[in-house]
């Protein structure tokens, strides 16, 4: 796709939330990829964190930080697989003003060109909440890549074109 190198990189302030029972810190695989291509990219790490697979816990963290000026955008890894734990994107659909569908369409279509039908089990999911963008990712490396390097390399960059998520920042509290 292409961007307009005379458009200047605007930073976006990115918080990471993994999502999981059994990881640490120490152990997050997918959460270190996910912010090695974030601060790769120039964005700025505004936090990082993991919480448990509880609807409560995961709705509390958003809820922090939305709230925060500081935190533009949040993408969660883990959590959106069909099992009984798996509530990240009922986590994330109880605090979105829109839900923005075309995330998850185009990340399962990325996905089943490298695991086929088994994408179907994931519930990659992203919206908008109070100014503040929200994205689910699922668990794995390999998932975080395809959704960074398919779709949010360059919607978080304001030089694609034609349309890039960074420039509706300033409207999306709009009324």
């Amino acid at each position: 796709m292409p961007f307009d190198e005379s458009i200047a990189f605007q930073p976006v302030r990115i918080a990471v939330l993994t999502v999981s029972d059994s990881r640490s810190l120490a152990e997050d695989r997918s959460g270190d990829t996910l912010v090695a291509r974030i601060e790769g990219a120039g964005h700025i790490l505004a936090d990082r964190t993991i919480v448990k697979d509880d609807v409560a816990a995961i709705v509390a963290r958003l809820n922090g930080w939305i709230d925060d000026s500081l935190v533009d955008c949040v993408i969660t890894t883990g959590g959106t697989g069909v099992t009984g734990r798996d509530v990240t994107p009922e986590a994330l659909a109880q605090v979105w003003d829109k839900e923005i569908p075309g995330f998850g369409e185009l990340f399962r279509w990325l996905s089943y060109q490298k695991i086929g039908t088994s994408t179907i089990q994931s519930r990659a999911t992203a919206g908008v909440a109070r100014g503040t963008y929200l994205f689910a990712l699922p668990g794995s490396t390999g998932a975080v890549k395809d959704g960074w390097d398919g779709i949010l390399a360059s919607q978080l960059d304001i030089r694609h074109r034609p349309c890039n998520f960074v420039e509706l920042m300033p409207r999306l509290m709009e009324r």
